[in-house]
């Protein structure tokens, strides 16, 4: 079964012509903390990632994502980027998931927030 869902979709890891394309022509460059695996051509003018699990754009870091787009040439594991002591690590994009911001007031808010600044009308 999982054979047929790479044959036809690219939202199981990868499709077979992705998967042929890197057993023919891809270098493995690196992999990140969460297991996506990097991939560039022999003349370095492609490069790829193969997730490791649901394909989804935000799980690729800042440093990954700018060597995928050309930023810079070489790769994190050449050249890792300098972090700030004010910097956060990476966190994956959580918005229509249950771990997503809820600010306070919200409908979605589990329990609602006691207002003290608001008086609801009542009719006489």
């Amino acid at each position: 079964m999982d054979f047929l869902k790479r044959l036809v979709t690219w939202w199981n890891s990868q499709t077979l012509g992705t998967q042929l394309f890197t057993w023919r022509k891809g270098q493995k460059v690196g992999e990140d903390d969460q297991g996506n695996i990097f991939y560039q051509t022999a003349d370095a003018k492609r490069r790829w990632v193969i997730y490791n699990g649901e394909t989804e754009a935000s799980r690729v870091s800042p440093d990954w994502h700018g060597w995928l787009h050309h930023t810079w040439d070489k790769p994190p594991t050449e050249a890792p980027l300098v972090r700030k002591a004010w910097e956060k690590p990476h966190q994956e994009n959580l918005t229509g998931t249950p771990g997503a911001y809820v600010p306070a007031g919200s409908l979605r808010r589990p329990t609602p927030v006691a207002r003290r600044d608001y008086e609801a009308w009542q009719p006489e």
